[in-house]
């Protein structure tokens, strides 16, 4: 194996071993107040920004993910409309009250929202309005990147605003391999993956008795077909992409 690709995997297993000990706690109530919401009839809504925003992806409708995880999909939060503006979008205001008017998020639901540096405005006003409006939060940044990266006009880090604030452990700039006095090999989707699924996971057992166990089964596996239809047609009310 290339040595790079050794120190790559060392480094990735080394964060995650990082966050298992030190963030465990959040993980667990992290998955509290998800399940306490959705025995409520809530929703858990996933927030994001450029990469950020594929968490988002990561829980919608896949294989042994959870059925009542809805992201927060708009072009003005992807690149569709190209790299610079999504930079651009990211750091202007009204961006992430645009994109959470399209959705039905009350109290009984729960916003969780990414992002590595913790600062820019998007992420920081969707907090903000989460706030004022008693909706539970969840993030998942970089708290080290954040006390160094520059604030946007809100003058908040996220980590300041949500109910619950997980460490993901990401260094400044987010990659973790030195080529040349380059860092490349970024490392905040697998962790960010990891922080997420071992939430869930931990959902699924607290409603293994669950009449309706709201968990997706790979569409290529026996039975799949029945079981996700049962949850399609139970949370399509709330979920707009289903």
């Amino acid at each position: 194996m290339s040595n790079l690709i050794k120190s790559y995997t060392s480094k990735i297993n080394s964060l995650l071993k990082k966050i298992l000990k030190e963030e465990q706690s959040k993980l667990l109530k992290s998955a509290k107040l998800i399940k306490r919401s959705y025995k409520n009839g809530g929703q858990l809504y996933i927030f994001g920004t450029g990469h950020s925003r594929l968490l988002g992806e990561e829980s919608f409708h896949r294989a042994g993910g959870f059925a009542a995880a809805c992201p927060i999909r708009d072009d003005n939060l992807s690149f569709k409309k190209g790299a610079r503006k999504a930079t651009a979008l990211e750091r202007t205001p009204n961006i992430a009250k645009k994109a959470l008017s399209k959705y039905k998020i009350t109290k009984k639901d729960i916003l969780m929202i990414v992002s590595n540096s913790g600062v820019n405005h998007a992420p920081v006003e969707a907090a903000l309005i989460a706030k004022k409006k008693q909706i539970k939060t969840i993030s998942i940044s970089s708290i080290n990147y954040s006390k160094k990266a520059p604030l946007s006009e809100l003058n908040k880090r996220l980590y300041e605003i949500t109910d619950i604030s997980i460490d993901n452990k990401i260094p400044p700039g987010d990659a973790i391999v030195n080529i040349k006095n380059y860092m490349v090999g970024p490392a905040s989707t697998i962790t960010g993956s990891f922080i997420l699924n071992s939430i869930l996971i931990e959902v699924a057992n607290s409603l293994k008795n669950e009449k309706i166990f709201p968990f997706y089964i790979s569409v290529n596996m026996p039975n799949a077909r029945q079981n996700n239809d049962i949850l399609e047609k139970k949370f399509r009310k709330n979920n707009p992409h289903l």
